[in-house]
């Protein structure tokens, strides 16, 4: 007997954002991902996000009004959904399906 998989909308508050910082050697910059709240991230102008646990690709979606829901980003990819083990989905659970990393990550 198939399992029915019920989503609601996953809201991810934390993410990865891509920055920069100067080598060791001192010679440049390279780059490095860092967790931040997404409201903060947005603040500080940040354009490259990342799902921090299975490093997918994400959708921002920023707060438009007062009363609404917060900013929060989703994974653009179902399959990265189904399987991060940081979404907050509610879903029976499916027979197999065990949390891990995108299959095309965010470089």
């Amino acid at each position: 007997m198939a399992t029915k998989v019920e989503a609601k909308t996953e809201k991810l508050y934390e993410c990865e954002v891509k920055r920069r910082r100067v080598r060791a050697s001192g010679s440049g910059y390279e780059p490095f991902w860092k967790v931040k709240n997404l409201e903060e991230a947005l603040g500080d102008g940040d354009t490259e996000f990342r799902c921090k646990d299975c490093h997918g690709a994400v959708k921002v979606h920023k707060r438009h009004i007062a009363n609404g829901p917060a900013s929060h980003a989703a994974h653009k990819l179902k399959s990265d959904a189904e399987h991060c083990a940081g979404v907050l989905l509610v879903r029976e659970a499916v027979e197999g399906q065990a949390a891990r990393l995108s299959s095309s990550p965010v470089q």
